[in-house]
């Protein structure tokens, strides 16, 4: 199972496809599933996602502008409304019904924009992702981005669910002692929805970016707390506190605390787009801290983007070339496992398949 480098898409699932703020001006042209999509919002402010393809003359919908009644094609002024339906054509009272293109279900919810790319009926709200966080700034101020990443969309669920990496590829920023990483203790639990790791480093040197954020010096007792959700997304709890406070027993100590969102939201076959969000635990009354930790962190998600990409270089060389399972894979097997289930029973990836 885990052996599969690449997995295809699963249709039938929420994904996300925009922070909610970037759909405050021009219209958001972007790939998802090598369907190229707009994104605007009405004169409601209401969100919406159309096929970014005019039906007239097949040019991009985002390179038009937004209306008091929609989106304008900028090559020949037709008019779609938020649900893909043609409301004008220059010149004419008559718009035929066929004259629309295709819109997609969405879901704003805590700043995020939730896409369904398949059956529009079995697009469900009661799946989309809770991430409280982000309805609590004065507890969790946060910062969020966004990365083009040239890998399989899976390499970032890979990446994630084996942590062992931290003491090689973040070697000089939330790293630590290699021997460290692989030491941990850690507990698998599969869920419905994917997996679930909770990690612990005890008794650890207190990491150059947590003395930076929080001033925790000396040794520390570290957790890493991560839920897979299928198909691409990952919620992660860090903190760390002094050794010798009882970390395991009181996880809720002052020290440093993150909340992290990250999902990856397939592009093409071997391209994704990475949103992420941090959210910030510690010295909470301080603007500065959240933009500290930001600056601080950034370069990590750097050098997850830069070691996803020469491994997807690698492995297109032999995509079939069988891969080999190590002990720090456990979560990582279990993550693999739960797409697979989603893939097999998505019907609207079967019928893609069949074509």
């Amino acid at each position: 199972m885990v052996n599969k480098a690449f997995e295809p898409f699963a249709r039938n699932a929420w994904y996300l496809a925009a922070w909610s703020e970037e759909l405050e001006g021009s219209p958001v042209g972007r790939t998802i599933m090598n369907e190229p999509i707009v994104f605007f919002r009405d004169a409601n402010g209401r969100p919406a996602a159309l096929e970014d393809r005019c039906c007239h003359r097949g040019a991009p919908l985002s390179q038009g502008r937004v209306v008091e009644s929609g989106i304008e094609c900028g090559y020949h002024g037709l008019i779609f409304d938020g649900y893909g339906i043609c409301v004008e054509i220059p010149g004419t009272n008559k718009v035929p019904p066929q004259t629309m293109v295709r819109s997609y279900p969405l879901v704003e919810r805590q700043e995020f924009i939730w896409i369904w790319m398949g059956d529009p009926g079995q697009a469900d709200e009661n799946m989309v992702i809770d991430f409280p966080f982000h309805d609590q700034p004065d507890k969790w101020p946060h910062r969020k981005d966004m990365f083009l990443i040239k890998s399989n969309y899976m390499m970032m669920i890979d990446n994630l669910m084996d942590l062992s990496h931290l003491g090689y590829v973040h070697r000089k920023t939330i790293g630590g002692n290699p021997s460290a990483h692989v030491a941990a203790e850690m507990e698998v639990t599969p869920t419905e929805t994917g997996v679930r790791f909770v990690r612990w480093m005890l008794d650890a040197p207190s990491p150059p970016s947590y003395v930076k954020a929080a001033n925790l010096r000396g040794n520390v007792d570290r957790w890493w707390d991560l839920e897979y959700v299928v198909p691409c997304s990952v919620l992660q709890w860090t903190g760390a506190i002094n050794t010798g406070k009882g970390a395991k027993e009181n996880q809720g100590q002052p020290g440093f605390h993150t909340r992290v969102f990250h999902s990856a939201t397939p592009e093409t076959e071997n391209t994704f787009h990475y949103f992420w969000s941090i959210s910030n635990g510690f010295r909470t009354d301080e603007p500065k801290a959240t933009e500290e930790l930001y600056k601080e962190i950034y370069p990590t998600f750097l050098e997850d983007k830069e070691i996803m990409e020469v491994q997807q270089a690698r492995l297109e060389l032999d995509p079939e070339r069988e891969l080999v399972v190590i002990p720090a894979d456990k979560a990582l097997t279990h993550a693999r496992r739960a797409i697979r289930r989603l893939i097999d029973g998505d019907p609207a990836e079967q019928s893609s398949a069949a074509e």
